[in-house]
């Protein structure tokens, strides 16, 4: 079965593998480019990066609605019980766990994770969602790490990362990262949701092919990616 990865926005993502929907940092209801609602959406499997709003989202929502199953670090997980969430999974960085799905393991990253209300939210992470079809890296909201060095061990498949600078990298640091990381292909996200983290995806995309040796993928909103 091929793994298909489709960009919500922002930085959501459905990943269908293995029989499973995942979805990555559910944000619809507040995001301005989504085209769904929380209510649209089903899920098996929710997985969030960190704690800020634009990221944890309508995970509770969600998931009291279809009962998934929550992947996140600790602290999150406790906000998200604390909440009514009951299918949960804690996880923190470096640990990796094997779920009917394929193997989670949770990276580095550098950013904030305060939750909505102002709650704890833990360490910010990157996590690999290592399936059949291939290894794939959704970096989160992070700054660039020379320890992505690392993460290129997993022999990716393809790394999704932030590009929207301001509160994340930006294209600069993005191509370093994408060196860094050796992926086959490379899929923006973090970026024109709001003014403020604008880019021209036209330039990234031949600065991509000019200086790495990824394909770069940047997805439509609703449109799909084959592993």
């Amino acid at each position: 079965m091929t793994t298909k990865i489709t960009w919500l926005g922002h930085s959501s993502f459905q990943m269908e593998t293995s029989g499973k929907s995942i979805l990555i940092d559910p944000f619809f209801e507040g995001n301005p480019v989504a085209q769904v609602s929380a209510d649209d959406v089903n899920a098996d499997v929710i997985i969030v990066t960190h704690g800020h709003g634009d990221h944890v989202g309508d995970t509770v929502s969600i998931a009291s609605r279809t009962g998934a199953l929550v992947i996140s670090n600790f602290e999150i997980i406790t906000w998200l019980q604390n909440q009514g969430i009951e299918n949960a999974h804690p996880m923190h960085i470096g640990g990796s766990h094997e779920f009917d799905f394929g193997t989670v393991k949770l990276t580095i990253a550098h950013h904030g994770s305060s939750l909505p209300d102002g709650s704890n939210g833990g360490n910010p992470t990157g996590v690999i969602i290592k399936t059949t079809d291939g290894n794939v890296y959704f970096a989160g909201d992070t700054g660039l790490f020379s320890d992505m060095n690392l993460i290129a061990e997993e022999s990716l498949a393809a790394a999704i990362i932030p590009v929207g600078d301001n509160f994340t990298m930006g294209p600069d640091d993005s191509i370093k990262a994408t060196l860094f990381l050796q992926p086959r292909t490379v899929i923006p996200c973090h970026y024109n949701t709001w003014p403020l983290i604008e880019q021209d995806m036209d330039d990234w995309s031949r600065r991509i092919v000019a200086q790495t040796s990824a394909q770069p993928a940047v997805l439509q909103i609703g449109e799909c990616f084959e592993l």
